[in-house]
């Protein structure tokens, strides 16, 4: 069984892990083919907060929530800042973000939530999304995860958010790392390495520019979850670099700074 398959449906193309549609959730990467945007033409930018026409965006998204089988109206977001704050969605929160910016969950970068038929969606182009899924208790997590929030376990915050607001258990949890910038093209320096204690062994230095290094985000994302108690077997990666990918993901370094987001989407049915 592959890790990660591309699918399409409606004209819509998007990224699935079978190992969580196992587990009872509906899950997917959009890729940014067949959707309309004033920001790069043709593209299916899902993002509200990127200087995109609203109309385009809020077209985009029900495409996307009527080719994975979601109600768009019930989709659910945050602010992302690059932080580690986590949100539990209670039924109060449901539908926030779907259709204005203004209404989405403030300041955050991680949600968790045990409700039916709520599509929790994040937007990335490069940060690494962490999708978390515990099959006993039925809860999922979904995290944006780019150097700060890698640095700041934000992986390792939404399991334990998990474990206290719902009583999940790690060994119950799988968990996917989504298209994102891989090891081969995202490169840092010392002053995010400073940053990662514990966690060196993910920085490969750069022989020819000292102070420098390629930073491996999918391998220390899966090693958070690891040391939040996910079994390592229960752990998939897409492996797909999102600059490398451009055509098919948003590639924030790839494209200069001038794209969409793609969204990732999470819901227990």
């Amino acid at each position: 069984m592959k890790n990660f398959v591309l699918e399409q449906k409606k004209n819509i193309w998007f990224g699935t892990f079978p190992l969580l549609s196992e587990a009872g959730v509906v899950n997917a990467c959009s890729c940014r083919l067949h959707g309309q945007s004033a920001l790069v033409e043709d593209t299916l930018n899902l993002a509200l907060h990127v200087h995109d026409v609203l109309e385009l965006v809020r077209a985009n998204r029900k495409l996307f929530a009527d080719a994975i089988g979601v109600p768009a109206e019930r989709f659910t977001t945050c602010a992302q800042v690059h932080g580690s704050k986590v949100q539990v969605v209670t039924e109060e929160l449901v539908g926030a973000g779907a259709v204005d910016f203004a209404d989405t969950i403030a300041d955050t970068d991680a949600l968790v939530t045990n409700l039916t038929q709520v599509p929790l969606l994040l937007f990335f182009a490069d940060c690494v999304p962490v999708l978390l899924v515990d099959r006993r208790s039925k809860v999922i997590g979904l995290a944006h995860a780019g150097w700060r929030g890698t640095v700041a376990d934000i992986a390792a915050k939404t399991v334990r958010t998990m474990q206290e607001a719902f009583g999940s258990q790690p060994q119950d949890i799988v968990a996917a790392i989504g298209p994102s910038i891989g090891s081969c093209c995202y490169e840092v320096d010392d002053f995010v390495r400073d940053k990662a204690e514990g966690y060196e062994e993910y920085f490969t230095p750069i022989a020819s520019k000292p102070g420098h290094y390629m930073l491996d985000l999918w391998g220390y994302n899966m090693a958070v979850l690891r040391d939040a108690g996910v079994p390592a077997e229960q752990i998939v990666c897409a492996e797909v670099c999102t600059a490398d990918n451009h055509e098919l993901f948003c590639s924030y370094r790839a494209e200069n700074g001038v794209t969409g987001r793609m969204g990732v989407c999470l819901m227990l049915k």
